[in-house]
């Protein structure tokens, strides 16, 4: 599994117009699954996205997770976008390829999978529409953008 993890001031994903889901802090995760992502992979990038420090102190130091946050203010929240893409391979050629995405039907039950994961580490999660054109709108804060991979635990 891949995840570009960004760290927002606020958040919001919709689909013709519809608001699907929206955070008015904490973290947007794009997540792509591959072919041989498990339920493991799930659980252990839910729980390192939950404890990642990447939030501020009263010192100015990137010494709080979003747990923390979430503990103190209660608004801060992930929103998690399917993002087959992320697994693109563009070494040969000027069109990528896709061969490494997991199939929808295995790649819709991780993300589901996923999206339950994060909300038993108690966090607040909110989530695109699996397979659709989705419109996504956020204000990053740092920027802070991080990029984890299953693959290379």
């Amino acid at each position: 599994m891949k995840a570009v993890v960004q760290r927002v001031q606020e958040a919001m994903v919709s689909v013709d117009g519809v608001v699907k889901g929206s955070i008015r802090s904490g973290l947007l995760v794009y997540l792509g699954v591959a072919h041989n992502d498990t339920e493991a992979d799930a659980d252990w990038l839910a729980e390192k996205i939950a404890y990642l420090r990447i939030f501020n102190d009263e010192d100015g130091k990137m010494n709080l997770s979003l747990k923390d946050l979430a503990s103190v203010d209660g608004q801060a929240g992930v929103l998690v976008i399917s993002q087959f893409t992320l697994l693109a391979d563009a070494r040969k050629g000027r069109r990528p390829s896709w061969n490494g995405a997991a199939p929808p039907e295995k790649a819709k039950q991780l993300y589901e999978y996923f999206i339950d994961a994060v909300r038993k580490t108690g966090l607040s999660c909110e989530c695109g529409e699996f397979q659709a054109h989705m419109k996504v709108t956020y204000t990053n804060d740092g920027p802070v953008t991080i990029v984890l991979d299953t693959e290379l635990i």
